[in-house]
């Protein structure tokens, strides 16, 4: 009777896993308060397209650029140190995104977003596999991706609301108050662990990373010297590799990336959120443009999407148990590829059920099936000392796909006219990223063989 006592006592996942969902439905809610306000706030702070699509990308570079560096912080001071400063800068950066009177103003303060992000996801995920072992862990992770069902959901409608409503600045006032719960949860919740005092932070690598990033995305959608851009970016993404082969704490250890499948894995992650990035900022604005939504009406079109994701997502332990990680990996991105090619063929002028809902099944089935499987692959068989790079790479890979995979389509549709021309061709680029996600999962399922 005791053991068993013991059994259901382990198996319990306690306040960390509420901690880790909700930090995550706060980046969650974060972005999709962008997606359903990108209208209003072009409109309120006069920016043109380009300028909006760098609300996302100041946002994504500071966040996944920060990533592996936030990662490494929370191996060396502890995963609650970590969390907390990401806190509190994300809750000061929300307060002044919301009080943002010009363009510059927001760009700013959403890439101080980003930085606080940084510190929140990798801290987050750390949590996850620090504090579950086995089929607990597996359990937690799927619950980690069918959060993302969730805060899509939500995030979708509550912004949809707050813009429709109040005001899109509202939004990041609640962005605030879910800050300030989570900062007394993690407080009182969560014991520093992991912490290793002495290890030097590789402070050339973090800056020669966004950098590099940085430049990268600036040469698809800069408003000039792309070309000069694209050289450092090139240039500084060089010397970061010779950097972090070189020193002996790195930044981002190369040891990660010496199994084929991991790779493979992070970089059908990665090309995945460069075609989900950009069909969650342009879409809602194509519905608000084409079909006359509100805001509100616009999120809530989301729902064949994001509740269908939820739903899958949930399911994910008993497929992955049932059939591997890799089938359900590999089913993912061949689903998420068909509701984009409808998506594409269908298009948007044969009406809102026919022309987005329907596809936007089978881009919620295939996202379902993707997220909780793509982050086992992303940091499966790493050791307890990177464990923190690991989940920094994951998440890396994630940000910086949505941010150079939004720069290229924005590009790509930057001087065309009229939303649904725009929405259009924007979903065939969509189309060929996501063949090359295919690729890449065609190449892990041949390394797992």
């Amino acid at each position: 009777m005791g053991e068993k006592v013991d059994l259901e006592r382990k198996e319990k996942f306690g306040i960390i896993l509420p901690i880790v969902l909700i930090s995550y439905f706060l980046i969650l809610l974060n972005n999709s308060l962008i997606f359903t306000s990108t209208v209003k706030i072009s409109a309120e702070l006069q920016m043109n397209n380009l300028m909006v699509a760098w609300i996302i990308n100041a946002y994504a570079l500071t966040f996944g650029g920060l990533l592996a560096f936030s990662a490494r912080l929370g191996d060396i001071i502890g995963r609650k140190k970590t969390l907390l400063t990401g806190l509190i800068i994300f809750s000061i950066a929300s307060l002044l995104v919301g009080m943002s009177q010009s363009a510059m103003m927001i760009i700013s303060m959403r890439a101080l977003q980003g930085i606080g992000a940084s510190l929140l996801a990798p801290a987050t995920l750390a949590l996850l596999m620090d504090n579950y072992q086995g089929e607990q862990l597996n359990r937690a992770i799927a619950y980690y991706g069918a959060t993302a069902g969730i805060g899509a959901s939500l995030g979708m409608i509550i912004g949809g609301m707050i813009a429709s409503y109040i005001s899109w600045r509202a939004g990041f006032h609640l962005d605030l108050i879910v800050c300030i719960f989570l900062i007394i949860m993690s407080v009182l919740g969560i014991t520093n662990q992991k912490a290793t005092h002495g290890t030097k932070i590789d402070w050339w690598g973090t800056i020669t990373l966004v950098i590099g990033f940085s430049g990268l995305v600036y040469s698809l959608n800069g408003s000039s010297y792309r070309l000069v851009a694209f050289i450092i970016a090139i240039v500084t993404l060089t010397i970061f590799g010779y950097i972090e082969s070189k020193v002996e704490h790195p930044l981002m250890p190369l040891v990660v990336f010496k199994d084929n499948q991991r790779i493979s894995a992070l970089i059908s992650r990665f090309f995945m959120l460069g075609a989900s990035m950009s069909y969650f900022f342009l879409m809602p604005q194509a519905l608000q443009r084409v079909f006359e939504f509100t805001p509100l009406m616009a999120s809530i079109s989301f729902l064949p999407l994001t509740v269908i994701q939820f739903i899958v997502s949930l399911y994910i332990p008993r497929l992955t148990a049932r059939f591997s990680n890799t089938s359900v990996l590999i089913s993912g991105v061949v689903v998420d590829t068909l509701g984009f090619v409808l998506e594409n063929v269908i298009g948007i002028n044969s009406g809102y059920w026919w022309g987005v809902a329907f596809p936007m099944i089978f881009l919620g089935m295939g996202q379902g099936l993707i997220i909780g499987p793509a982050t086992v692959a992303g940091v499966a068989g790493t050791s307890d000392e990177i464990a923190g790079a690991a989940s920094g790479v994951v998440n890396t890979f994630q940000q910086i796909g949505g941010a150079v995979g939004l720069a290229f389509i924005s590009a790509m549709v930057n001087g065309l006219n009229g939303a649904d021309v725009i929405i259009d061709q924007a979903q065939f680029w969509m189309v060929v990223l996501a063949i090359i996600m295919d690729s890449c999962c065609y190449k892990y399922l041949t390394w797992k063989a």
